[in-house]
């Protein structure tokens, strides 16, 4: 709040100075009046309601979710998901503007420089409204995560802790420019991610990293390898010559007993004698490994023209850190290039990792059909996450992204990237996929045998999958990467998306006549809240939509005489079925017209439609 009182009149003072008393004396204190916002001005005597644009529907896997983005600003979207989707809403991932005063941001039309006095008041006013919306919109379990840098995030955190007083607020770092952004003091390469996660409860998923992952020779070296110290851990396994498929085991070979020849032509032994000749053990006894091949952990392959016998663990899950660093997270390489490789050159300012985007989901659900929404889309990173999640383990996971068309970012970057993102695009040149990474600390070194092997596996595994095979040191890192070259298009990821644009209903005098129209007006919504887009039939009086095994019919009369044959249609169709049905009556429908109406929910409109919106918007 500012401090200069002369931009105030007499009677400003004195209601503020009110106001000020009966406020809480602990917490934020911003002047709403004069934060107001224009959608709030555009809303006085209108109702938003949600318009499909038909040409922009993308559609290429009928077996997938749709997903939903909406253009038009984020509060009137967040208003109708509040009837749409309440409760139903898994993760919350927003990157809001960062109000560093640069004119990056506009309010009421204005670019809010650094000069403004009511600079921190209008992004409090702002984020607040926007903030309270979504809460709504979580389910039991759902969390929100909020990017920020230094400007807000104080303000932020008290918002936080008033608007999700219930649940946790705990902050994170991530590293998004390590090669530092210029400013006084410090060259800065972070930013700050708050979380609003249900208490009591450990929510957040473990991670697993790539490089804990376990894949080395079964036989032993180092200290305490050789078989002279383990001699029961000295036997032979027999594999196949052609197929490497593991036929048995000896019993454990005493000393100085001549090692065993098999009578099969196309098998042959193994022992754990390494190149040099050197008799050592396994790493495992004869019972154990016998439970690994059944588990499939164990396997025979040829390296260098010898027979060689492998194991696999799968690394320990470790709760997540609250620092993230690497170069996955940076914001450059993995946004800006990224973006500009997707749709071309582009002014868009700032767009995230994509990976960043990916760990926040994974890390706040573990939920394959979680449903996550992104209230300030921008370049559409957060949907482009999901595809790729869905992509890398065959989730169904689905978005939500809204954005206003300042600047044309929907039309010309957001929705150009999903959709290039589902159906593929021109590419030209090097992918580069991390196959194998591991940090080199002191006792990876005194382990360096296991680690010459572990590199030469994963080059032999992967060496006739790509055009070539790099390996990198780096800030105490060892990584292999697989490199694609790419001379025509990127393979798409597959997805459907309807998008929508917000639309308003203007306010009558007739409470009635409001009703017909909202029923009529809101028919989009309520697809979008039942799941269900496909239309099968359309009369004046209603229509009837399908998705799988789920039927949706809305009623819009008020007479009576066409529910017979809507029944009729209804009754034809298999499966679940729900009506909404158009009542005057806040109170619901007259039970006696539906009284034969079986394996079908009926549904009352509009009145829950207009109960939320008069909690929004105070009408």
């Amino acid at each position: 709040m500012t401090n200069d009182y002369s931009v105030y009149t007499k009677e400003e003072l004195v209601n503020l100075l009110k106001k000020l008393k009966s406020q809480k004396k602990y917490g934020l204190i911003w002047d709403e009046e004069r934060a107001k916002e224009q959608f709030e001005k555009e809303s006085e005597n209108a109702l938003p309601v949600l318009k499909e644009i038909k040409s922009q529907e993308i559609n290429t896997n009928s077996s997938k979710p749709f997903n939903i983005l909406i253009e038009g600003d984020n509060y009137h979207a967040l208003s109708v998901l509040n009837y749409t989707h309440q409760k139903k809403i898994d993760f919350i991932y927003v990157d809001p503007p960062y109000n560093t005063g640069n004119k990056t941001w506009k309010y009421n039309n204005k670019y809010v420089d650094e000069e403004d006095t009511f600079k921190h008041s209008k992004w409090i006013s702002f984020m607040y409204k926007r903030l309270a919306l979504a809460k709504k919109l979580l389910s039991e379990n759902g969390t929100i995560c909020v990017t920020i840098d230094n400007y807000e995030i104080h303000n932020l955190r008290h918002m936080m802790e008033e608007i999700y007083g219930e649940k946790e607020i705990v902050t994170t770092v991530i590293e998004h420019n390590f090669r530092g952004r210029a400013k006084n003091n410090f060259a800065l390469t972070h930013e700050y991610a708050l979380w609003a996660l249900p208490k009591d409860k450990d929510i957040i998923t473990r991670l697993k990293e790539k490089a804990d992952d376990i894949k080395r020779n079964l036989r032993r070296t180092g200290q305490g390898s050789r078989r002279k110290e383990s001699p029961t851990l000295f036997y032979g396994i027999e594999v196949n010559v052609n197929t490497h498929k593991i036929l048995s085991i000896t019993q454990p070979i005493k000393f100085k007993e001549k090692l065993p020849k098999t009578k099969n032509k196309n098998s042959e032994y193994v022992f754990p004698i390494d190149n040099n000749g050197v008799e050592r053990r396994w790493y495992y006894g004869p019972k154990t490994l016998k439970e690994e091949i059944k588990r499939e952990n164990v396997f025979a392959k040829k390296i260098r023209g010898r027979l060689e016998i492998h194991y696999q663990k799968a690394g320990k899950y470790k709760r997540r850190k609250s620092v993230w660093s690497g170069k996955k997270y940076d914001g450059s390489t993995y946004g800006s290039e990224l973006l500009t490789e997707i749709i071309g050159e582009n002014d868009f300012p700032f767009p995230k990792s994509l990976y960043a985007v990916m760990e926040c989901i994974e890390s706040a659900t573990n939920n394959k059909n979680a449903i996550i929404l992104d209230f300030f889309a921008g370049s559409g990173t957060t949907g482009h996450a999901v595809l790729e999640l869905n992509k890398n383990d065959d989730g169904n996971r689905s978005f939500i992204l809204c954005t206003d068309n300042e600047n044309n970012i929907c039309s010309n970057i957001c929705y150009p990237r999903i959709k290039k993102v589902v159906k593929g695009y021109n590419f030209k040149g090097k992918v580069k996929e991390l196959l194998y990474e591991r940090k080199i600390t002191f006792s990876i070194i005194k382990n360096c045998d296991n680690l010459k092997e572990e590199l030469e596996d994963t080059i032999s595994d992967n060496k006739k999958k790509y055009d070539d095979i790099k390996i990198e040191i780096e800030n105490s890192f060892i990584r292999i990467n697989g490199i694609r070259n790419i001379d025509s298009k990127k393979k798409g990821l597959d997805g459907n998306l309807k998008y929508f644009k917000t639309a308003f209903l203007r306010k009558t005098i007739s409470k009635d006549d409001l009703r017909v129209r909202i029923t009529r007006e809101s028919t989009e919504m309520l697809c979008l809240r039942e799941g269900i887009f496909n239309e099968i039939k359309t009369t004046n009086d209603y229509r009837i939509f399908q998705y799988n095994d789920r039927t949706m019919g809305v009623y819009y009369s008020l007479e009576r005489t066409k529910l017979k044959l809507l029944k009729q249609d209804l009754d034809k169709i298999k499966g679940k079925k729900i009506l909404y049905c158009l009542t005057l009556d806040p109170f619901g429908l007259d039970k006696n017209d539906f009284w034969n109406w079986k394996g079908i929910s009926i549904e009352p409109i509009p009145q829950k439609i207009l109960d939320i919106y008069g909690s929004i918007y105070e009408y």
